[in-house]
């Protein structure tokens, strides 16, 4: 499949990519994509997660297949289907399902969060939902799937501790827009042990930017926000939509604005450079996240 799709940046659009799963309509953001195979036998890892079927290499790169049936909770999938290969963190991963609908395009203000009835806001592994002709497609959190097989995956946390103190970090205020709610507790938590104590959270791009908004008309912009941190896929408004509206509005665009996303490949790094990000960072590298903010505001 090609999910090289051209896409206008900053249209607060995504392609999302229709699977089946035990039944079920699941979805994955196009971006995430590299390619659809069909299924190949694998190579079981003595003592590895459950969830992991085993390692294959085509083309001379190995990738880790996941079960992603398992993963959900139904059990385990037999041979046969097809592999999705991903790459977001710097990880290339296949995800095994049972079959591949297709492609829609959706405008992220039609993603629905999924509400406490679904799991717990730190549990749960959708991020979001969509209804496409009467259908309901659950867009699956694999960053969360992949961390929570492997933590080491996830954001390095324990790099903060070797960053030494400046009291000019306090003085600062960022403003940081991130629909997770354990990766927003995360990430402000390790910016707040580096010194960055002054920092306002927001759950999408929306929000962010209407915090951007009331301070503007208030006069207290530079008081409150000398810093952008936002993720990329964000129900309601995404981070490249945030990040246009702020680089084109002549009373924001001297707002340094950091893409912290686990989107950041080449491909969509040229993206963020096209909307004016002044810095673009994959999600995993929380560390280089404060020396980043350093560089840009000390």
């Amino acid at each position: 499949m090609d999910s090289k799709i051209l896409m206008e940046s900053g249209t607060n659009e995504l392609e999302v990519l229709e699977f089946v799963v035990a039944g079920n309509s699941y979805g994955i953001n196009v971006a995430k994509v590299k390619e659809i195979i069909q299924y190949q036998e694998v190579t079981a890892v003595p003592n590895s997660n459950p969830a992991i079927e085993g390692i294959f290499m085509p083309r001379d790169t190995m990738i880790t297949a996941i079960d992603l049936r398992q993963c959900i909770g139904r059990g385990n999938t037999e041979p046969g289907g097809l592999f999705i290969i991903t790459n977001f963190n710097h990880l290339d991963i296949a995800f095994h399902v049972d079959q591949v609908i297709g492609i829609h395009r959706v405008s992220w203000s039609e993603i629905v969060k999924p509400n406490a009835t679904v799991g717990s806001s730190d549990e749960s592994i959708s991020t979001g939902i969509i209804k496409i002709d009467g259908k309901l497609i659950i867009i699956l959190d694999f960053e969360k799937i992949v961390s929570d097989i492997n933590p080491e995956t996830g954001l390095k946390v324990e790099e903060v501790a070797t960053i030494g103190a400046n009291p000019k970090r306090a003085e600062k205020p960022i403003l940081i827009a991130e629909d997770s709610i354990l990766l927003n507790r995360m990430i402000v938590e390790s910016l707040s042990k580096a010194g960055y104590t002054r920092l306002i959270h927001t759950a999408n791009g929306q929000e962010a930017y209407d915090k951007i908004l009331e301070f503007k008309e208030s006069g207290t912009l530079n008081d409150n926000v000398q810093c952008v941190i936002t993720d990329i896929e964000m129900p309601i408004m995404d981070g490249h939509r945030l990040t246009k509206l702020i680089k084109e509005d002549d009373s924001l665009k001297s707002i340094p604005v950091v893409i912290f996303s686990s989107l950041v490949n080449d491909e969509m790094r040229r993206k963020g450079e096209g909307l004016g990000a002044d810095a673009q960072l994959s999600k995993p590298e929380i560390g280089n996240l404060v020396h980043l903010i350093d560089d840009l505001l000390l």
